[in-house]
């Protein structure tokens, strides 16, 4: 049967989508279809964690403390200074910036008085991260690089910038 003159015969088209078909390529979804499949995949991507807010309670808290690294030595800090990793120092994500806080360790029983002047840490589980000079004083070994501790702020600053308590 020959199709009347204007008209598409469906011969061609058949052939194409089982030409595409052996090929295992899906024909292109509806745009309905496609709208649904992106917002699945958007709702099912990791969302932002949001940061966490300062603790200006003054209470105890119990985690891990990991050993800064000896690379960022001489970096600034997030209070502007320079790393040094021979002073007291340490970074934590809820205490306020210049927080004098005792760090024991949990296993030794040793003590140290650090300054938060940095962000972090940044890994899971975490909640101080010690200079090196630090982590000694209180018996964190380079082999270990962790170890289970006390944070205990001492005095905490204000917020105009005065330390209190």
């Amino acid at each position: 049967m020959q199709p009347r003159a204007g008209t598409l015969s469906t011969a061609p088209l058949l052939g194409a989508a089982l030409a595409i078909a052996a090929l295992g390529v899906a024909p292109a979804a509806s745009a309905e279809a496609s709208d649904a499949a992106s917002r699945e995949r958007a709702a099912t991507r990791e969302q932002p964690v949001a940061k966490p807010a300062l603790d200006r309670s003054g209470k105890k808290r119990i985690g891990t403390a990991s050993v800064y690294a000896r690379r960022f030595h001489g970096r600034k800090m997030a209070d502007g200074t320079r790393m040094d990793l021979h002073d007291d120092n340490a970074a934590s994500k809820t205490l306020p910036l210049g927080t004098k806080a005792e760090v024991t360790n949990l296993k030794t029983g040793r003590s140290a008085t650090v300054t938060i002047q940095d962000r972090g840490p940044y890994v899971k589980g975490r909640i101080v991260d010690l200079s090196p000079a630090t982590a000694d004083k209180i018996g964190i070994t380079p082999k270990e690089g962790v170890a289970k501790v006390e944070v205990e702020p001492l005095s905490l600053p204000s917020p105009d910038g005065d330390a209190k308590r």
